[in-house]
């Protein structure tokens, strides 16, 4: 049986005893920390730090194998688009030009774009551990209700947690609606032809969504029939309090987002370190 790819991993581990508000509020400050600078120096640290935390959570290879092969394709992707739309991105915005290689009178290789790619891609690698360590430790409810602690009205707080939730059975239901379709004879295996594999995951998709909406139907008449929203209140079965790990979770944290924004601030190259000046 396939891993699940957004699904939560039971546990005992120090983060899965954290604060489901906790790990969404480290995740945050992570992710403005890594987002807010191009400094090459910095996004390696975060996404040192954020990866050392994989085994202390008990998170395997195994279990997220699935989700770093879209992401590593998402990334090209995002590394090609960038390039052919924004050749010369690196050059203006590190203000120096070492031209490495010329292509064509547009495209042209150098020293401040491929800094700027890489900065640009270590963005994303940085932050994608805490995404999935937030995701595999935490229970939809339980993040819930930390949500709700923190005065998130609880509308908000339940449609995140439905989110969350639901994301194993959409995982589910395709797996089985493409069975059903291979076992009516479409070939959806790397035998195929790309082209034809593409033809006949829109049979896949179709499916998926009209089961989508009519699970949200079914979910929704029952959140009526039961009165939510009714009342501006509410109470959560599941709520965890924070402990000492949360508010060192937190503190370690905040400091990387502070620092990263005082280097920002404070830093004669400010946002953008450039090795080569």
């Amino acid at each position: 049986m396939k891993t699940k790819l957004f699904s939560y991993n039971v546990g005992n581990t120090v983060i899965h005893r954290m604060s489901g508000g906790t790990k969404f509020l480290c995740f945050v400050m992570t992710s403005l920390a890594a987002m807010l600078t191009y400094d090459i120096r910095v996004l390696l640290f975060i996404a040192l730090f954020s990866y050392s935390l994989l085994p202390v959570a008990k998170i395997t290879w195994k279990q997220i194998r699935g989700l770093m092969y879209y992401f590593f394709a998402f990334l090209w992707l995002n590394v090609l688009l960038t390039y052919l739309f924004s050749p010369e991105a690196g050059v203006e915005m590190f203000g120096t030009r070492t031209l490495l290689l010329t292509i064509t009178s547009r495209y042209t290789i150098t020293v401040e774009q491929l800094l700027y790619q890489f900065a640009k891609a270590m963005k994303y690698i940085a932050v994608i551990p805490m995404g999935m360590i937030f995701i595999f430790t935490t229970e939809s409810s339980e993040f819930a209700a930390s949500l709700s602690t923190v005065g998130i009205t609880y509308k908000i707080s339940y449609a995140v947690s439905l989110t969350l939730r639901y994301f194993p059975d959409v995982q589910r239901d395709y797996q089985t609606i493409s069975f059903a379709q291979q076992a009516r004879g479409l070939e959806m295996s790397k035998k195929a032809e790309l082209l034809d594999r593409f033809k006949y995951a829109a049979q896949i998709i179709f499916p998926l969504i009209i089961s989508s909406l009519t699970m949200i139907e079914k979910v929704t008449n029952a959140m009526d029939l039961r009165g939510f929203g009714k009342k501006r209140k509410r109470t959560w079965y599941s709520r965890r309090p924070m402990n000492a790990a949360d508010y060192g979770a937190i503190a370690v944290t905040g400091a990387i987002a502070a620092v990263t924004i005082l280097m920002m601030v404070f830093a004669p190259y400010g946002r953008f370190w450039n090795p080569m000046a």
